[in-house]
């Protein structure tokens, strides 16, 4: 027994979306994420079972990805370009451009960290920190490149497209992925990349929208797009309670990317109490009956509708 977590023991379907279900305290978290996901991580590294994993059984399984709503890094320097791989590209392609040749620029000096572009004044960050006395400091966006990252000499590089549309970096970066996404049209690698960020609901983000502002529901959305459009019959993706604040709309797109992953192959097992992503699941493993010393066991398991059926589980009623 862990936490209040009786001796159990569960079957998940692979290559399903399987939901947990229960009340808040029925010993979900303790199941998956305390014993489940290091229980894998210990399988595939050839590592002892957690103690009190007593077997696990995973075949063909090499891989266990928690997608969770932490926040992606603190670094104020991760975009949304350069954690969906599309920054590199971008910064290759202003090097090619007429306008970067007859100035000697090169991919680096693109960058907003270290390269000969990035704004002076700032150091490439966008902002500045104020010393406020007795207060936090306060970060403002920067005067000289209005959070833009670059130096005035980057607005002067630019790249046309085949429609005879043109944009310097800097521009481009302020653009949201759907205006971009039109911009980029005969960019192959930045525009597959920049689709999928669209086919994830994240198409008004900015490409130089800082990573550690996004919301749960955006990071979390944002760690999937580099695992979207690969083969995942040998992996696992976790997910906890992906739905808080989202909209119904927001909450339908996740759903299309859980169908998406599973098309692939993936086996999904979702922490979830919201009721359309319960309803949509393959196989429904509802713990309880109640919370903290009432639940800890498995109450019912199977689609949504034998979930319905079943007199003892508390979800069944709502559904």
């Amino acid at each position: 027994m862990i936490h209040t977590v009786k001796p159990l023991e569960v079957n998940i379907p692979k290559g399903k979306l399987t939901v947990v279900t229960g009340v808040s305290g029925s010993g979900k978290t303790t199941m998956i994420l305390e014993s489940l996901v290091p229980g894998l991580e210990a399988l595939i590294g050839g590592q002892k079972l957690p103690e009190h994993v007593l077997s696990l059984s995973a075949e063909g399984i090499e891989h266990v990805k928690l997608i969770d709503a932490a926040p992606i890094g603190i670094n104020v320097r991760s975009t949304v370009a350069t954690y969906a791989n599309v920054h590199d590209e971008l910064r290759k392609i202003y090097a090619r451009t007429q306008d970067a040749k007859r100035s000697g620029y090169k991919a680096g000096d693109f960058s907003y960290n270290t390269g000969l572009l990035r704004c002076p004044c700032c150091d490439g960050t966008g902002i500045i920190s104020l010393d406020v006395q007795f207060l936090p400091d306060v970060d403002v966006p920067c005067a000289d490149c209005r959070g833009s990252r670059y130096g005035k000499m980057a607005y002067g590089i630019r790249h046309t497209n085949k429609d005879g549309a043109s944009y310097s970096l800097p521009e481009l970066m302020d653009m949201d992925v759907n205006t971009a996404l039109k911009f980029c049209r005969d960019m192959k690698n930045v525009y597959q990349r920049l689709l999928v960020l669209q086919s994830l609901g994240l198409g008004y983000l900015t490409l130089g929208e800082e990573t550690p502002s996004l919301s749960g529901g955006e990071a979390q959305r944002l760690k999937l797009a580099g695992e979207m459009g690969k083969a995942q019959s040998d992996s696992v993706f976790v997910f906890d309670e992906p739905t808080i604040g989202l909209h119904p709309l927001d909450v339908k797109t996740l759903l299309g990317v859980f169908e998406k992953l599973i098309e692939n192959g993936a086996t999904v097992i979702v922490i979830e109490h919201d009721l359309d992503v319960i309803r949509n699941a393959d196989y429904v493993i509802d713990m309880g009956p109640g919370g903290g010393e009432e639940g800890g066991r498995i109450v019912a398991t199977g689609t949504p509708s034998e979930i319905a059926d079943h007199p003892e589980s508390v979800t069944g009623k709502f559904l």
